[in-house]
């Protein structure tokens, strides 16, 4: 796999990073030591070894049950809030449109 500066700029303009130009050299530095050790790891003998499906098979977990406890009424929960509104907490615009 051909990896360069273009290939970069590509994958930062899809994933919507920007990096400076020294970055980018940096970054295809890096991108062709990851495919380097994917290559590597290419070439080992998995003939016969068993599918990894979970990295901890055999161990079972265990969980408790989950208990209600007191919730807090809309008067106690509005106390301390910086912003609200009626029975609401105001909280910043975080999602921008294009």
């Amino acid at each position: 796999m051909k990896i360069d500066k273009s290939t970069v700029e590509r994958l930062a303009k899809l994933s919507k990073l920007e990096f400076s130009e020294e970055e980018k050299v940096e970054m295809v530095e890096d991108f062709k030591k990851m495919v380097g050790f994917v290559d590597t790891l290419k070439k080992v003998n998995t003939e016969g070894v068993k599918p990894l499906v979970y990295v901890n098979e055999g161990v079972i977990n265990v969980l408790r049950e989950d208990e209600v406890e007191g919730m807090l009424s809309s008067e106690e929960a509005l106390k301390n809030a910086p912003d609200k509104d009626s029975s609401y907490i105001k909280v910043p615009k975080v999602v921008k449109r294009n």
